[in-house]
């Protein structure tokens, strides 16, 4: 199955912070995102979710993904938010409720092909028992 996908994170920077930090914070969930440096935040442009998809593995926060990327799903994509204190140390925290103080880091998710649902399975499997289950395997 080929997945195309835009992925744009966005990262705002306040005066307190370090560009660079945040920059670094960015890569490591998506290390092939091309950034650039806006007023007030980094940009950051990819078209793989792979790496992050092996943190949430890894995390085992693939029921917690699932449903932060269907919260906020429609036809076109999804977007969720992160924590990015926890960025910082390259852990997923998904952001509910009020934004933190540094602000949240926005990921926003165009799927092109196959569909939202295709991607979200490739991305966060659906797990059984908390063992991820391909439906497609």
């Amino acid at each position: 199955m080929i997945y195309r996908i835009d992925v744009r994170v966005i990262a705002p920077v306040r005066d307190t912070e370090v560009t660079d930090r945040v920059a670094d914070a960015v890569r490591t969930l998506f290390p092939n995102a091309e950034l650039r440096e806006e007023p007030g935040r980094l940009v950051a442009d990819s078209h793989s979710m792979d790496a992050f998809s092996e943190r949430l593995h890894e995390q085992e926060i693939l029921d917690t993904a699932r449903k932060e990327f269907f919260r906020r799903a429609d036809d076109e994509g999804f977007t969720f938010a992160l924590k990015k204190q926890a960025a910082f140390r390259g852990v997923i925290n998904f952001a509910v409720g009020n934004p933190d103080e540094l602000g949240d880091i926005e990921v926003q998710v165009t799927v092109h092909d196959p569909d939202v649902e295709g991607v979200v399975d490739h991305v966060a499997p659906p797990t059984e028992d908390g063992t991820p289950v391909r439906p497609d395997e």
